[in-house]
């Protein structure tokens, strides 16, 4: 215990100092002394606090643990240590954070997957696009579009195209998730500019077919890409898929 007057180290419970007599009273044991130091727990539970919700909260219990052990020395403390607002805070800003911090995920994590969504629906397109480009010149090259039962490996072996790009991000199956129209073949260049060309279907190779294999789900029954003859993609809802022309 400290005098208040001269500074002297006295012992516990003292009610006189035993240097200078003056009288010890429990008011002056508590208040931290002009060159108490600040407790370094103290300021490191209020930093494992404030970086909590960057860190999801794993950096919250030892906050908290920190704030606790804090505030029982700077109390054992007779006035050298100081930092109870520190600690506190330490204590109780993880507490407080945290419904915050959950309600806010609960709202963005539906926006952050139907961002996602949409962005493996652009990638969908954009492999259309790059096959259409390449359907196009092999039409060029050979007055015909590739045979529907062999599509897939005729644009492998005969244009500069890879594997990826005939997958649908959306679904982790595979090898193709697109499918060409089976009528082609029997208009050729008559074949008008929108008339469906390539579509989405189930994992397969190779495939061929007409409506009866087309597929909404690799986009959550929302719709499908769909690439015309014209070599445009489009976005074509499940309830304007009626109106495609094959």
């Amino acid at each position: 215990m400290k005098c208040p007057k001269c500074g002297t180290e006295n012992p516990d419970g003292a009610q006189l100092c035993r240097s200078c007599s003056a009288v010890l009273t429990s008011t002056s044991t508590q208040a931290p002394s002009p060159d108490a130091r600040t407790s370094g727990l103290a300021i490191t539970s209020l930093v494992l606090a404030i970086l909590s919700p960057c860190t999801c909260f794993i950096t919250a219990i030892p906050a908290i643990i920190l704030g606790i052990i804090a505030l029982v020395k700077i109390a054992r403390s007779a006035g050298s240590l100081k930092g109870n607002g520190l600690a506190i805070a330490g204590i109780a800003l993880p507490v407080v954070l945290l419904p915050f911090i959950a309600l806010l995920m609960g709202i963005m994590m539906p926006a952050l997957a139907r961002a996602r969504q949409i962005a493996f629906r652009q990638v969908c397109g954009t492999n259309l696009r790059q096959i259409g480009i390449v359907m196009t010149m092999y039409a060029e090259e050979n007055n015909q579009y590739p045979a529907a039962d062999r599509w897939c490996d005729l644009l492998l072996e005969h244009a500069e195209i890879t594997k990826n790009s005939l997958r649908c991000p959306s679904t982790p199956e595979g090898p193709c998730n697109y499918a060409m129209n089976k009528n082609i073949e029997q208009f050729g260049a008559d074949a008008p500019p929108d008339m469906v060309l390539l579509f989405e279907t189930s994992p397969g190779w190779n495939q061929s077919g007409g409506p009866e294999i087309l597929t909404t789900e690799n986009h959550n029954g929302e719709g499908c890409n769909i690439l015309f003859i014209d070599s445009h993609v489009e976005w074509v809802k499940t309830k304007n898929l009626k109106d495609l022309k094959w």
